[in-house]
């Protein structure tokens, strides 16, 4: 659930505001929590006539597989999303690692470390399936609660040094014109809603879990859910709030970019997010390549063969790569696949399922709430995406190709 957004968060406070960026922060929280919260008790749910009826239109428009309509497009989305952004993030990280430990090698472009990462990426895509790489994401979800506390321990030492040293620090929004300052709040929406990208993979963990009447998935799900959450809201505002009242609006889209010292533990904070989206880039990938594979095999009648895994995920990696080393602007992407695609897994499906298989009685607590998450998702889906583009048009400003 802690993905490479949260380095994101204070730049998202800075510019939208003190008190709208934190607020949306926890907003967003309450709202992804509780549309997990319905994901979670829709797992296996019998299917009932308002549910078939709803599905009825997706069997004509998609096909006959109920549901694939409304969910498998944003799921896979989000997931390419994540991997082209853990692309950009993987190599912006190794580049500061090496720019911190051998000052020398500052010179050597951002571009062969994205590529580095992509070969990395061509090796590890060979894992056959989601068990296999049990260990690889137990690792990279310690490295995002580490590489979090790091960020935020750093930015509150940083941060004493600057007051007491009386460093000017703005902490109004980024922008001086109204236009500008919409549109930065339109990304920093998008920003927010990125971070809180984790459930299109809670479907795929869903997926493995055995479930009966006696011993619903459900209850192991909610309990680790709710543990999740917790480390989540804590790492996102210690974050958030930390790195913004240090570096106030000059923050920069990556908070880790921009601590300065001490240079050994930068470098070990960067690194820990190289190993983090090392493996996390494997997690969202795997459905993806799983979707691919079996497209390849029913539809177009190839064979199943180790080559076919070879070729197949090998061209993935290799575009998600050339996407990330002609776009890397770790700011923008967040804002933009933040609204593009993970507002409608993480706020709206779960939500508009529950209201279309539940049928909560009308103005109780399941109906707002429903509705406030389709509502608040779908505003957040229109304007992010334009926020986003806007933030990547001023970076391309100052960007040259393959740099």
């Amino acid at each position: 659930m802690v993905g490479a957004g949260v380095l994101g968060l204070p730049f998202a406070v800075a510019q939208l505001g003190w008190i709208p960026g934190v607020f949306m922060i926890m907003f967003s929280w309450i709202l992804t929590f509780y549309a997990l919260w319905q994901l979670i008790h829709l797992h296996e749910v019998v299917p009932g006539k308002r549910f078939d009826r709803y599905f009825e239109l997706g069997k004509h428009v998609l096909g006959p597989k109920k549901g694939f309509w409304l969910v498998m497009p944003q799921q896979l989305t989000v997931q390419v999303a994540s991997a082209i952004v853990y692309t950009v993030t993987g190599g912006k990280s190794l580049k500061k690692v090496f720019d911190t430990v051998v000052p020398s090698m500052t010179d050597i472009r951002q571009t062969y470390y994205i590529l580095f990462f992509v070969c990395l990426q061509l090796l590890l895509s060979q894992t056959p399936n989601f068990n296999k790489l049990k260990s690889v994401s137990s690792l990279a979800a310690l490295m995002s609660v580490c590489y979090s506390m790091v960020a935020s321990c750093m930015s509150i030492v940083e941060g004493i040094g600057r007051h007491h040293h009386h460093h000017h620090i703005d902490y109004g929004v980024r922008s001086h014109t109204t236009p500008g300052i919409v549109l930065d709040a339109f990304n920093a929406l998008g920003t927010i809603a990125f971070a809180f990208a984790g459930h299109s993979v809670a479907l795929e963990i869903q997926a493995t879990l055995p479930s009966t009447e006696e011993k619903p998935s459900n209850i192991p799900m909610w309990r680790g859910v709710r543990v999740a959450y917790t480390i989540v809201i804590i790492c996102y505002i210690s974050v958030a709030v930390s790195g913004f009242w240090a570096y106030g609006n000059a923050v920069d889209d990556d908070v880790l970019i921009t601590l300065e010292h001490p240079n050994w533990l930068i470098a070990i904070a960067n690194f820990m997010v190289f190993i983090h989206v090392l493996g996390s880039f494997q997690v969202f990938a795997m459905p993806v390549f799983d979707t691919i594979e079996t497209t390849l095999v029913k539809s177009w009648n190839f064979t199943p063969s180790r080559i076919l895994r070879l070729v197949s995920r090998s061209i993935f990696v290799c575009v998600v790569g050339i996407i990330g080393m002609c776009i890397p602007f770790f700011g923008g992407l967040l804002g933009f696949f933040g609204g593009l695609a993970f507002t409608s897994t993480s706020y709206m499906i779960p939500s508009i399922l529950w209201l279309a298989e539940k049928s909560p009685k009308r103005w109780s607590f399941h109906w707002i709430a429903s509705w406030i998450c389709v509502i608040v998702g779908g505003i957040i889906a229109v304007v992010a995406p334009i926020g986003g583009v806007r933030t990547i048009i001023v970076s391309a400003k100052t960007y040259k190709l393959f740099s």
